[in-house]
């Protein structure tokens, strides 16, 4: 089953306007990778094999959670696992702190990010490129909050291979600010990134609004196809395939 062109351009926009909140999260971290200026091709390398690490994670954890998703497919609930996303998605925006509490107060998830913490300044004293790389990798696993919206919103993709595809979008979507704020050393104007965060929460909504009409299939063309709809669509896909 082929991603939902929907769900490709929700995960690029999600990036795009995400990656102005991991400028801030993960910004410290570009600028501490210590690329090398003098050599112009090792410079753009290492930026790129860092921005590539992030995204390898981002798509592993997809497909991790693109197993819900399948699974909740396989038994026929796909639409139940969209509308639910959609409702955590909202219940993120209206309560912030609750969200980020579960994880906080789960000792297995601290221990872990304490390793990640650790195996990350190693990298970040290496210059090679596989360093660079797999600094990119831990990066991808240290908490941010665009990317918990991503990751739920993977969920509803409804499988293993959507979920990796549609993290892999986010990822892709993060690329240019994270890209140039690696190569320049600078964050992006505060007054601009301000406003661009002020409407963030606001397209998280939308999206959870999206994936609940979309679970309820309300008929609507490409908003809230019906699950008939869905069956057609899905079987177009398969018979294009075979030919």
């Amino acid at each position: 089953m082929e991603l939902d062109i929907v769900y490709l351009y929700t995960a690029l926009s999600l990036g795009l306007l995400g990656g102005f909140h991991c400028i801030g999260m993960c910004g410290p971290i570009a600028f501490s990778i210590g690329l090398d200026a003098t050599n112009k091709f090792k410079f753009y390398t290492q930026n790129i094999l860092y921005q590539l690490g992030r995204i390898t994670t981002y798509s592993l954890l997809g497909g991790i959670l693109g197993i819900v998703g399948k699974s909740f497919n396989i038994a026929g609930y796909q639409k139940y696992i969209s509308i639910f996303a959609g409702i955590l998605l909202i219940l993120m925006v209206l309560l912030p702190g609750k969200t980020t509490e579960i994880g906080d107060n789960f000792r297995p998830i601290n221990k872990f990010m304490i390793k990640i913490k650790l195996f990350l300044g190693r990298f970040l004293q290496r210059k090679d490129n596989t360093s660079r790389y797999l600094t990119g990798v831990l990066n991808g696993f240290l908490p941010c909050g665009a990317v918990y919206v991503a990751l739920t919103s993977s969920i509803a993709a409804g499988g293993i291979i959507q979920g990796m595809l549609f993290m892999a979008v986010f990822g892709l979507g993060t690329f240019p600010f994270m890209f140039i704020t690696t190569l320049t050393g600078k964050f992006i104007g505060a007054k601009v990134r301000f406003k661009i965060l002020k409407i963030f929460p606001y397209f998280i909504i939308l999206i959870g609004i999206l994936f609940i009409l979309r679970g309820l299939g309300l008929g609507i063309h490409l908003l809230s196809p019906s699950d008939k709809a869905l069956k057609l669509e899905q079987r177009s896909h398969a018979k294009s395939c075979c030919h």
